[in-house]
């Protein structure tokens, strides 16, 4: 699915095509620069200062300033991050040529309020989907690429951040009602940035009110990790709008997917990383509850599952696709039908409206749509109205 070894330099000048749209070459930049200041260049003209570099001591953004982001700024270990409620950030319109990256040891505290919303969003006078490149955090909790109980790390798929360890409660800092705006975007087929990456990410780390909208590549992907993350939605990712891979093992309340013209899974769902290997012996295994799905017209698959992975969803609405759950694998490395035999991988309490098929099993074991599914039409989903006002924009 991925490769996680591409490194695309920090300190390098690497041309890469889009793969999934027209924008122009993208060229990684290079962005050695040390900043032990507040920020990068300072126009006092129109109070805006310019964000890039490797930040080396704490950051803490004024409420007062226009911030724009040029090219990668990346936090350093033992750094944080701070971000006032109300801001909005910018970013120029150069793909993943501009994004932030929180590393290892590093930390956010990005507090808005439903009032008053943190924002990061395109600088472009018509801003759209991939004009930049996200938010990465990096954290030390468990992956499976590596050994199991190792701390051993692997490397982000662009920036060659490292991640991953034997931490399973490291904590990254704390998010709350933040909205990433035409964020994302694929540099080849193994290399992209989301609206949100999360390397590796621990559950010591607050993930709580987030939306991810028009979005070019997944609106959410998780790399391994146990963070928990409550209160998401995810309005128009081109691509998957909720991802994990590499043993991811946190728990998923409260979340929103609705789909938009350009579109790929609801949830797409691997339980190791195919592209390299599964050294850590186990399984992606996260909880799910109280999801919404609403599809297009020609959706397909909402939610797949495969490589293995386990993971019990409770009480989900899925709306206008023609697939609900397809299930891949086969009887060897990729077990997926294995973890439906033994109660893993399942099903509590599903509405299935104006859906075809509710279940596809092409995993190579035999079971039946109850082996997986338990409680079809108990389903309510979640009620993003409730949580969803005064933060959100784009959901119907």
């Amino acid at each position: 699915m991925k490769n996680k070894f591409l490194v695309l330099g920090i300190t390098a000048a690497l041309i890469f095509a889009c793969e999934k749209d027209n924008t122009p070459d993208i060229v990684i930049n290079d962005n050695s620069v040390i900043n032990n200041i507040s920020g990068g260049g300072t126009d006092p003209g129109d109070n805006t200062v310019n964000l890039s570099g490797v930040y080396t001591e704490n950051l803490v953004l004024d409420s007062e300033i226009n911030y724009v982001i040029t090219g990668p700024v990346l936090m350093a270990d033992g750094t944080t991050l701070t971000i006032p409620a109300g801001i909005t950030i910018k970013a120029q319109p150069v793909g993943v040529n501009a994004y932030i990256a929180i590393q290892q040891g590093a930390q956010i505290n990005a507090l808005g309020t439903a009032s008053n919303p943190i924002i990061m969003t395109s600088n472009a006078g018509s801003p759209s989907s991939g004009d930049w490149g996200g938010l990465v955090i990096c954290g030390k909790a468990p992956i499976n690429s590596t050994a199991d109980g190792s701390e051993d790390t692997a490397t982000s798929e662009v920036g060659g951040l490292s991640y991953g360890g034997n931490t399973p409660t490291d904590n990254s800092g704390n998010i709350q009602y933040l909205r990433i705006e035409y964020a994302g975007g694929a540099i080849d087929g193994n290399a992209e940035l989301n609206g949100l990456s999360l390397y590796a990410v621990g559950n010591g780390t607050t993930i709580d009110y987030v939306e991810i909208y028009e979005g070019s590549d997944d609106g959410i992907e998780f790399f391994g990790g146990t963070v928990n993350a409550s209160h998401i939605v995810i309005v128009n990712a081109e691509d998957d709008s909720i991802d994990w891979t590499e043993g991811y093992t946190g728990t998923l309340t409260d979340v929103y997917v609705q789909h938009g013209v350009s579109h790929d899974k609801a949830f797409e769902c691997d339980g190791y990383n195919t592209d390299f290997s599964n050294d850590g012996g186990y399984f992606s295994a996260p909880n799910v509850f109280n999801v919404t799905v609403v599809g297009a017209n020609d959706a397909s698959e909402a939610i797949r599952l495969r490589a293995g992975t386990q993971g019990i969803f409770t009480n989900i609405v899925l709306n206008d696709f023609d697939e609900g759950f397809d299930l891949d694998g086969d009887t060897g490395s990729n077990p997926t039908g294995q973890g439906v035999l033994d109660g893993n991988l399942g099903v509590v309490d599903v509405t299935f409206n104006n859906v075809t098929t509710k279940l596809k099993n092409d995993t190579g074991y035999t079971f039946t749509e109850a082996d997986f599914i338990s409680g079809d039409g108990n389903g309510t989903g979640t009620d993003v109205s409730a949580w969803g006002t005064g933060w959100t924009v784009g959901v119907n």
